[in-house]
C-alpha cells in the first residue's frame, strides 16, 4: 500500500520538524513549507492525502490557503491554531477544514486526528446505504452528500460522518464520547470538547433555512429528530 503523504505547513520551524520527524516515524511521506503561497504551490506539485496547515502564516493567510484549496480539492485539512475561541475555530470549519488542534499539541494528538481524518475521507468501498431521510434532511452516505429539502449542503468528512451517526438512530441521544467512537474515530483521548465546536459548524450548515435538526440533550449529548411540520 502506498505511503500517505502528508503537507505540514507553519512558519515555525521546530514545530514542522517535531512533526515531520513524528510523521516520518509512523510510516508518512511528509512535505513542509513556511508560508501561504509555498503551500498552494506545493498542495499542487505533490497532492497530498492530508494538509496539516497553521493558521498564522506569512505571505498568505491559513484561512486563506484553506479557501484556496476548497476550490481545488477535497483534500483533507487539520488546522493548526493558537486562537482557542469557538468563533475562530468556527471560521475554518466553516471554510472547509475538517478538524483543528489547538497549539500547544502533543505529537500524538496530531498523529491521531491524522489518522482519524483518514479513515473519514470518502472511498469507493463505502457498504453504507443508498440514502437516508430523517425529515426533509436526505444523506447518501455512499457519495458522503447530503442534502436539505433537495439542496445540497457541503459537508466535510467529519461533519458528515457526525450527521450519519446521529440519523442511523433518529431520536436517540449520542454522548460526546459515544459520538468521538462512531462519528471521529479517535483513539487519542480527551476530544470532548470537539464534538460541541463540529455540531456548532454542522447546526450552520443544515439549519440554515430555519429548520432545527440537532437537539441539545442538557448533561447528556445530542439527538437528531425532524422538525416538526410549520402549520398551515
Amino acid at each position: 500500500m502506498p505511503r500517505r503523504r502528508v503537507l505540514v505547513v507553519d512558519d515555525d520551524e521546530n514545530i514542522v520538524q517535531l512533526v515531520r520527524m513524528y510523521l516520518e516515524r509512523d510510516g508518512y511521506q511528509v512535505w513542509c513549507t513556511y508560508d501561504g503561497p509555498s503551500a498552494m504551490a506545493e498542495m499542487r506539485r505533490s497532492r497530498p492525502d492530508v494538509i496539516v496547515l497553521d493558521l498564522m502564516l506569512p505571505g498568505m493567510s491559513g484561512l486563506d490557503v484553506c479557501r484556496e484549496v476548497r476550490r481545488e480539492t477535497s483534500t483533507p485539512i487539520i488546522m493548526l491554531t493558537a486562537k482557542t475561541t469557538e468563533a475562530d475555530k468556527l471560521t475554518g470549519l466553516d471554510l472547509g477544514a475538517d478538524d483543528y488542534v489547538t497549539k500547544p499539541f502533543s505529537p500524538r494528538e496530531l498523529l491521531a486526528r491524522i489518522r482519524a481524518v483518514l479513515r473519514r475521507v470518502p472511498g469507493t468501498n463505502d457498504l453504507g446505504p443508498e440514502e437516508m431521510r430523517v425529515g426533509s434532511l436526505t444523506l447518501y452516505p455512499r457519495r458522503f452528500q447530503a442534502e436539505v429539502s433537495g439542496k445540497p449542503i457541503r459537508l466535510t468528512p467529519t461533519e458528515f460522518n457526525l450527521i450519519r451517526t446521529l440519523a442511523e438512530a433518529p431520536g436517540q441521544v449520542f454522548t460526546r464520547p459515544q459520538l468521538i467512537e462512531k462519528a471521529f474515530g479517535y483513539d487519542f483521548e480527551g476530544f470532548e470538547r470537539n464534538v460541541d465546536v463540529h455540531i456548532t459548524s454542522l447546526r450552520r450548515k443544515l439549519e440554515a433555512g430555519g429548520q432545527r435538526f440537532i437537539k441539545t440533550v442538557y448533561g447528556l449529548g445530542y439527538k437528531l429528530e425532524a422538525p416538526a411540520a410549520t402549520p398551515a
